[in-house]
């Protein structure tokens, strides 16, 4: 039985995928938490 696509990536590039998407995913809420506190004129 062979491991998959990502098994093989060292371990170095999964890590560095993860924070990046860690990255994005925080970085997308800030925005949006941001447009909603201009929407309800809070900011």
């Amino acid at each position: 039985m062979q491991g998959n696509e990502a098994d093989r990536q060292p371990l170095w590039r999964r890590l560095g995928w993860m924070a990046a998407i860690w990255g994005a995913s925080v970085g997308l809420l800030g925005a949006v938490a941001m447009v909603i506190r201009w929407w309800l004129g809070l900011g």
